[in-house]
Parts: C-alpha cells; structure tokens; sequence
C-alpha cells in the first residue's frame, strides 16, 4: 500500500511517501480501507518529537473515515470513522491507503456525512465534545467560547445543538461581524484587560463555563467566571507556563479543566464517536465546515504548510 512515513523524530525530513507492506490485522483486529484522513496540528508535532512515547519508524496520523475489508463479519463492508491514541504514535496510523486496529475503535460513520466530512471531524469533535461534556454544558448554560478554529468551531456546534447560551470571542472584527450576522453573540478579542467587563456587561452573572481554545487568554478569563464557573483548556503558550489569577479563581469556587484527546484509546474514542454519529444523524449536529482536499500524494507538502502557520483543516484522500 501506499503510506506517508517517518523513520527518525525531530525533523519534516524524516517524511517519506512510498510503498509499504499492507497490514496484517491481529486476532480481535479490523482491516479499513481509508478513503479520508484528517490532518492535525498533533501529527505535525509528532514528526517533529513533542510526543515522548512515539516510536519509529511509524505512519503517522489519528483521524480516518473507511470501509472495513476485514474483521468480524457484522463490521466487513461497513463504512466507519474513528481516531485515538496509538493511532500515529506507538502503531501505524491513517495517513496511508490501510489501516488495521481493534475491532471495537471503529464506529459507524454518520450517514450524514461524507468520507471527507467526518474524517475532518475526527479530533477537533473529540476534542470539543469533551469539554463540553466536563465543562457541564447543558440547555441554558452560559458558555464563552475563545477561538474559532476547528475544535471552537466543533464546540460551537455542540453548544448551541444542547440549547446552551453562547458567546463566541474572536480576534478578527470581519469575523465577528460575519458570526453576528448569522445570530450569534460575539464578543471581540482585542484587550485582555476588558474582556471581563466586555463580557459582564452582555451577562452580568459571568459565564458558567468558559473553553479557552487559543492557549494565551487563561488569565484573562478567569474573571469573566461565574461563582462555580469552569474554564476547559486545551492548549498553552510555547513554554507552557502561564500566570493564573488564583486569588479571582478560589474566590468564584471555580476550576480549571485540561481536555487532552491523547490520553483516550481507539475504543473509548469510538464510544464518543458513536454518540456523535447520533446528533449527525439526528439533525442536531451540522456537517463540519469545508476541509482542504489533498491526495495523499501531497502529504509532505500538507505537513509543511502547517508547521508553517497555515490554519486550514487539512483532510488526506486516498484515489483508488
């Protein structure tokens, strides 16, 4: 099969496109035929050795959409998605033509989606949906939302699907005038300093929740909580330390919740990816926005765009 590799860590370079063996699918194992992987800022890191445990040489890649040609006869010809830890690291992962893993790290694909769509879903809907889950977002939950990337973009989605009440902060004025013109709340991410103010003065009892996408307005939003409040983080400045207001924090009984995608397993993935399949299916959950289509072919250059500053949600298509 044709498979994207890398054989050292600590370098782009060590990205290679050929021809490997297809995998064998152990005992307990299905064999997928991946017609989309989604590519993620994670896979790049990988590559490049922010990820102690990885071992080589590896295919790289977490999120795929297939059809399964081999395993349990109630899975074979069954179209699926799925993602998980593992998936790039410690085994080969996705961005190639084949893919073996257990049995129970498939889920169904949402019918609603195509191969592309929920392949592009894979870690940024995880991602959101657990925050969601932790951070206690419910109908009527007050809920501020820094960043509007593909995991803000997802927990938007979610959010507003569970009847929560949204406010959406973004550092572009053209964008937030784009998302208020679709209805929704927005608040502009220009001065740290205001955001709490900014923020009161549209709910005056602060968000219950606040998911803090971006890594760098922690501080700044801790005042904007609600007695009880939680703030989900999934990200951190390049040195990974940040002052933290304590005093404003203990003083709300609020709490800060770290949401990491890494530390679930193909299986437990699948378990949440099996929910989300339902709120697809069910209308309450919209198809992801557009992914860049490239074919696998393009999956060095995919990888340099992004390790470039490039923002696009990246989505590997294989041509059969």
């Amino acid at each position: 099969m044709r498979a994207l590799t890398f054989d050292r860590i600590g370098t782009l370079d060590a990205l290679a496109l050929g021809t490997v063996p297809d995998p064998e699918p152990a005992v307990g194992e299905v064999l997928v035929r991946i017609v989309a992987a989604g590519v993620n800022p994670s896979d790049v890191k990988n590559v490049l050795g922010r990820f102690p445990y990885t071992t080589v040489p590896r295919v790289p890649g977490r999120d795929f959409a297939g059809v399964v040609v081999a395993g349990p006869d109630e899975l074979v010809g069954r179209e699926v998605w799925g993602s998980g830890k593992g998936l790039g690291f410690t085994r080969d992962g996705t961005h190639a033509e084949m893919l073996a893993l257990p049995a129970g790290g498939v889920a169904l694909k949402p019918e609603t989606l195509t191969f592309e769509q929920a392949a592009s879903g894979g870690t940024p809907y995880l991602t959101a949906f657990e925050a969601i889950e932790r951070g206690g977002v419910t109908a009527g939950t007050t809920l501020l939302l820094i960043g509007l990337g593909a995991v803000g973009s997802a927990a938007l989605d979610i959010a507003r699907g569970r009847g929560a009440d949204v406010i959406v902060g973004v550092r572009r004025p053209e964008l937030a005038e784009k998302l208020r013109g679709e209805g929704i709340e927005t608040v502009l991410l220009d001065d740290p300093g205001r955001l709490a103010a900014t923020v009161h003065a549209h709910r005056p009892e602060g968000a219950e929740v606040v998911f803090e996408t971006t890594g760098h307005w922690l501080p700044a939003v801790v005042p904007v909580l609600a007695v009880g409040g939680r703030v989900c983080i999934i990200a951190a400045p390049a040195d990974g330390h940040v002052r933290v207001p304590v005093l404003d924090l203990y003083r709300r009984g609020a709490v800060i919740i770290g949401v990491n995608s890494l530390l679930h397993d193909v299986v437990a993935s699948a378990a949440s990816l099996e929910k989300l399949r339902a709120t697809f299916d069910s209308g309450e959950l919209s198809a992801p926005d557009p992914a860049v289509l490239r074919p696998l072919e393009d999956a060095i250059t995919v990888y340099h765009d992004l390790n470039s500053g490039s923002s696009a949600k990246y989505v590997l298509v294989n041509q059969y």
